[in-house]
């Protein structure tokens, strides 16, 4: 029974309907949840106050539900560990840690302020949605992937920031000390320069300040577009990839592979040779413990095994080439 219930809550099986009625239900709960929690902010809807509390009570009780069953559940998606360390493992994991804390303001809701902050974690609930749909797996698997590239080009972002910022203060403080207090009091305008929003509230008065801001504002539509690139290149490479892995290979048929023996017409030639004038196309050579990328001066040698593509292979003339 238990590991029936970890299939529905925690596998999204497209083709069990148990699961993917879960799925769906658990997703309208969140949103509702989280509709809720917006619409009671508005005053308008005041009257409404006690509907809200209603589906706000229903949602939380089916997240206690589901919390408890995950908890229950948690030595099968730790199979390694004991009953008890699979349990702590999955309380202190991310997806743990905020279906705890979706449920925490709720209890609390009149008590101290931080715990009214934490209905803010409900939103994070959505990233359950996330787990079940490949399109939203691909998001995080270009993060996981394009990691370190996006982290230097934050880096570059960051250092380049605090240089105009500097800079900012030394050429506009004299001029307008209000707005320009500090070093860090040009952070915002650096921020909101380099990132091409320009709010207007702090401007540089100065020549020098004006034309150091035309030239951080050139400079930022080149900075923002780096890490954008870097996540647009890792979206086209998945897809790629998927692409590929979805096709069906109709030329299967045509590729094999032969041992060569010591009397194999093969022998002493090269991949040229083979090659020349015939349909075979080598795509391997395997020798020894190594890998060899077929090119035309490669000599075949007794034991080489050869991966090739022909239309031999596929007409069933195997033995003949062997």
């Amino acid at each position: 029974m238990r590991r029936r219930i970890f299939n529905i809550i925690q596998i999204g099986n497209k083709d069990d309907v148990p699961s993917r009625m879960f799925d769906i239900g658990i997703t309208i709960v969140i949103l509702l949840n989280i509709l809720v929690t917006f619409l009671e902010t508005f005053e308008e809807l005041s009257d409404l106050n006690g509907v809200f509390k209603v589906i706000e009570t229903v949602t939380v009780i089916i997240f206690c539900l589901e919390y408890i069953l995950r908890i229950v559940t948690a030595d099968f998606l730790y199979p390694k560990e004991s009953h008890f360390m699979a349990r702590i493992h999955f309380l202190r994991s991310f997806d743990g840690v905020v279906d705890l804390l979706t449920i925490l303001p709720f209890m609390f809701l009149s008590g101290f302020i931080a715990f009214r902050i934490l209905r803010i974690f409900r939103i994070f609930h959505l990233f359950r949605i996330n787990t079940q749909y490949d399109s939203f797996n691909m998001i995080t698997l270009v993060l996981k992937e394009k990691w370190k590239q996006i982290g230097s080009s934050l880096v570059i972002i960051v250092i380049i920031m605090l240089a105009a910022s500097l800079g900012m203060y030394s050429v506009e403080h004299n001029a307008q000390p209000e707005a320009f207090p500090n070093a860090f009091s040009g952070m915002w305008w650096s921020v909101s320069a380099l990132l091409t929003v320009g709010y207007g509230d702090i401007y540089p008065i100065t020549v020098l300040g004006r034309i150091m801001a035309i030239l951080i504002a050139f400079l930022g539509v080149g900075l923002v577009a780096i890490p954008t690139g870097i996540i647009s290149a890792g979206f086209v490479e998945q897809f790629r990839l998927r692409s590929a892995s979805d096709k069906k290979f109709q030329d299967i048929e045509q590729i094999g592979e032969i041992v060569i023996t010591k009397d194999h017409e093969f022998v002493g030639k090269s991949i040229g040779e083979i090659t020349s004038g015939s349909d075979v196309s080598i795509l391997l050579v395997l020798r020894d413990e190594m890998s060899l990328l077929p090119t035309e001066n490669i000599v075949l040698k007794k034991g080489d095994i050869v991966v090739l593509r022909s239309e031999a292979l596929k007409n069933n003339r195997v033995k003949e080439m062997c």
